[in-house]
């Protein structure tokens, strides 16, 4: 028996994205005070667009190595994904655009596509993507991102999680 048989077979762990409400709120209070108070953001600081949402994944094991995504959308429309790679929370800090990751997630449907097609991708770019969360995921427990609806998407028809492979 070679040293590969002798390693104990993989399992796998899907772990859902969950919107954070109370982050997303949080973020669009920065904005609504920004506004009412005619001050602007800060140098550098990234403010939640109206149609972007706060969502999360908790890491219960941190050695971890992409496998897959899972990602269903009723409909039509666009849905980036982007990473942010700070431990943060707007409660004490303002996002900054240097802690997005690159690269970002983008799965769609146009309109014109039957409904029952297969989401559209970029393949490389959520492979990289995996991968980086992942790694992200080996040092800390929770990470957070910034879900971007479009072009008819919306958070109710939205199914989105991601799988890894980790060695028992």
């Amino acid at each position: 028996m070679d040293a590969d048989e002798a390693k104990s077979p993989s399992n796998t762990i899907v772990l859902e994205f969950k919107e954070d409400t109370a982050l997303t709120e949080m973020m669009r209070l920065r904005v609504s005070s920004l506004q009412r108070s005619g001050q602007k953001r800060q140098d550098g600081e990234r403010l939640l667009l109206p149609y972007e949402a706060v969502y999360r994944l908790d890491f219960a094991i941190q050695e971890l190595n992409f496998s897959r995504w899972y990602f269903s959308l009723s409909g039509y429309g666009r849905v980036t994904i982007t990473g942010i790679c700070q431990h943060w929370t707007p409660d004490l800090t303002n996002l900054m655009t240097r802690q997005l990751l690159e690269p970002i997630g983008t799965f769609w449907r146009n309109a014109g596509d039957p409904e029952d097609s297969q989401l559209k991708c970029l393949e490389a770019d959520m492979q990289e993507f995996g991968e980086r969360i992942a790694e992200l995921a080996k040092v800390r427990k929770v990470m957070y991102f910034l879900l971007a609806f479009k072009d008819g998407a919306e958070v109710a028809n939205l199914n989105c999680s991601i799988e890894f492979t980790t060695e028992k």
